[in-house]
């Protein structure tokens, strides 16, 4: 599959958007040249580089969204293998339906809570629009802040069956490794054996959508 440009995106904030997005940026700087483009009016993408330092910057470069973002987007593929787009807490923002409209993949990041599954149900609508512009768009779950241990987290899969979006295989696991890497600039990558287990799950994930 072409996962040349990845929007993330979800109806409501707090379900680790931009966590996702800043460490499958750095996955993908990985195998390729990678820049992030921070749509959400919150800018977290770029206050989460603003605290790296110069010893250990973030691996791909983070730019503002332009008010013409399908263009910007466009020049972009010029430069970049690969274009992450973190998009508002709001599916229905122009940013966000723009966004969809030029990208190859929409990731959904969703809690294992009945809220976030409910809201996902108005993310449908909007896919089957955006997919008469576009209609080689790609979109899926994915699961996060997963705990095995939790009767929630393993009741998921089967509530997820009403939901006519796929869920990848793979999913992230609430780890302390995702919060440490927010707090300190970088990617989970950047954390050594304190992020190993982290950086496994976000390979899986965009192996999976490689694939």
């Amino acid at each position: 599959m072409d996962i040349g440009v990845i929007a993330v995106a979800n109806q409501k904030g707090g379900v680790g958007k931009t966590t996702l997005a800043m460490n499958m940026a750095a996955g993908l700087t990985r195998r390729g040249s990678c820049i992030v483009v921070d749509a959400d009016p919150q800018r977290s993408a770029t206050m989460w580089t603003e605290l790296s330092d110069s010893l250990r910057e973030f691996p791909a470069k983070v730019v503002p969204a332009e008010d013409e973002i399908k263009k910007q987007i466009i020049q972009l593929q010029t430069e970049f293998d690969y274009i992450v787009i973190d998009c508002p807490p709001e599916i229905k923002s122009d940013s966000t339906i723009s966004a969809m409209e030029i990208s190859q993949v929409l990731l959904i990041p969703l809690l294992p809570s009945p809220m976030d599954l409910w809201s996902s149900t108005r993310i449908e609508e909007l896919i089957k629009r955006v997919q008469q512009v576009n209609p080689t768009i790609s979109a899926f779950v994915v699961l996060n802040q997963i705990e095995p241990r939790s009767a929630m987290s393993r009741g998921m899969d089967g509530a997820l069956q009403e939901i006519d979006i796929p869920v990848l295989r793979h999913r992230l696991s609430r780890r302390a490794s995702y919060r440490t890497a927010a707090l300190e600039g970088c990617s989970v990558y950047d954390l050594g054996y304190r992020g190993q287990v982290a950086s496994e799950e976000i390979d899986n994930i965009i192996d999976e959508l490689a694939q």
